[in-house]
């Protein structure tokens, strides 16, 4: 029909001008005929030029769909993706542009009556991440993800110290074609033990950890290995895994040999109420051995308040329970709700204890030594208006009573009688999912006769795609 219409406008502007026809020859009626003849080629050559190009544009628009929509699939057998329900996803997308990177920029300003260095009564032997007074920047994080084709997910996030440094907190491989539920990862991860160890300091409540993760975990427990999930095919949110690690982190030393130096088992299940509740809770076991782990300033007995160096060899055992209840009316969170949770752990350490190792006398008094540690808290956070948040939280922490060999009982502490404990309150303001600044109280009596009331301001910043957090 357009071929037609094109014709017949070119042979009409041809007849426009009045002609004489019995003035017309042969020659000029032959003249006509071929300049309409070369019309209509033209016309033919541009509209099949027409046709290829929107054939092509066709194919090519069919294509990027067929990328995305398999991109997308990818993208939901990724672990990240198997969220429990309830799970808010967050935002970014490593589809719009590969890798996904994302800056996370923080930094706090503390005021404290205590040094910071101290650590908590009974629990000298191990870490203390503590605070900065003052101005700090705090830790910048660094994170680049994708998937690396139809089988593989890759990330990484790295830490950038604000003294100077670069340091791999992340880097894993996950794989996305198991099929039946399964995900395996391996690489360096933080451990799926308990509930807040898995998440990433932008995504505290707190600008801290409970006092339970700073004395036994270190903040958190990061592991050099594998884990293995299963989430299981049922409406009800089942989740299994399993990891064997070198036994980085604390309580753990490096296993500098073959083998795995640490495992963990983890259950997690959940499920929603109607449309306003969620909840979700688990349990795990961490399992390692410790070969000569150092613990430097330690206060032990007698005479030695500047503290000295001792060295733990032996196994570690810790059971955990956490658990997780949402609630927000009507279903939606971006108005209003409210996150109760709360988790328990409990440590078995038994082995050889090396007192004073830096001793140039006698050497250190190497004895047995055994302790079960345990902590736990409880927090909750309300949103009460858009973009406003408050929480608060109470921590504490049991040193328990050690069983010391002879040959140190005159030099080590067996029970201090004191529970460390703080009670913290935030209130926080997110003017978008890309920023939060916070302002943070707490009362800390972790350390015998030291309490201290603390203050702190915090920002953070996030740049860029950053894929959703867990439940």
């Amino acid at each position: 029909m357009f071929k037609k219409t094109c014709l017949s406008v070119a042979i009409a502007a041809l007849l426009v001008h009045p002609l004489n026809a019995s003035a017309a020859s042969d020659a000029d009626l032959q003249a006509i005929r071929e300049q309409i003849q070369q019309l209509k080629q033209s016309y033919e050559q541009r509209i099949a030029q027409l046709e290829q190009r929107l054939q092509a544009a066709e194919a090519n628009s069919k294509q990027a769909e067929t990328v995305a929509a398999q991109a997308q699939a990818t993208a939901q057998q990724a672990g990240v993706a198997q969220a429990a329900p309830g799970a808010v996803a967050g935002t970014g997308s490593e589809g719009a542009f590969n890798p996904a990177i994302s800056l996370i920029l923080g930094g706090t300003y503390g005021s404290l009556r205590q040094d910071p260095a101290i650590p908590a009564t009974g629990f000298a032997m191990n870490p203390n991440p503590g605070h900065e007074q003052g101005f700090n920047l705090g830790e910048s994080e660094l994170g680049i993800s994708a998937n690396i084709d139809a089988d593989y997910r890759g990330v990484a996030t790295l830490a950038l110290d604000p003294a100077g440094g670069v340091s791999v907190e992340n880097a894993f491989v996950q794989t996305s074609a198991l099929g039946n539920g399964l995900n395996l990862k391996f690489g360096r991860y933080f451990s799926g033990l308990g509930y807040l160890n898995e998440q990433h300091a932008h995504a505290w409540d707190f600008v801290d950890q409970p006092l339970a993760y700073a004395a036994l975990w270190e903040n958190q427990l990061g592991e050099d290995g594998v884990q293995l999930k299963w989430l299981a095919p049922t409406d009800t949110f089942i989740e299994l895994g399993a990891e064997l690690g070198r036994g980085r982190g604390f309580p753990g030393s490096g296993r500098v040999k073959n083998g795995t130096g640490s495992g963990v088992l983890f259950a997690h299940v959940g499920d929603d109420i109607g449309i306003e509740h969620s909840w979700r809770v688990g349990a795990s076991l961490h399992k390692t051995h410790a070969a000569d782990r150092i613990s430097d300033v330690v206060p032990d007995l007698p005479g030695t308040a500047n503290g000295v160096s001792n060295s733990f060899s032996g196994d570690s055992q810790t059971t955990g329970l956490d658990f997780v209840w949402k609630y927000a009316p009507n279903g939606n969170i971006r108005n209003s709700y409210v996150k109760v949770q709360g988790e328990y752990f409990r440590r078995r350490e038994s082995g050889l204890l090396a007192y004073d190792i830096n001793t140039a006398t006698i050497g250190p008094v190497i004895d047995i030594f055994s302790v079960t540690q345990s902590g736990w808290y409880l927090q909750g956070v309300y949103q009460f208006m858009p973009a406003w948040r408050t929480g608060l939280r109470y921590d504490r922490l049991d040193p328990g009573v050690a069983t010391i060999g002879a040959r140190n009982a005159g030099n080590v502490i067996g029970n201090y009688a004191f529970n460390p404990s703080r009670l913290t309150w935030m209130v926080d303001y997110n003017p978008s999912e890309f920023s939060r600044l916070r302002l943070q109280l707490a009362r800390d009596n972790s350390r015998q006769g030291l309490s201290d009331n603390q203050f702190f301001v915090q920002y953070i910043m996030s740049l860029g795609a950053h894929g959703a957090h867990q439940y």
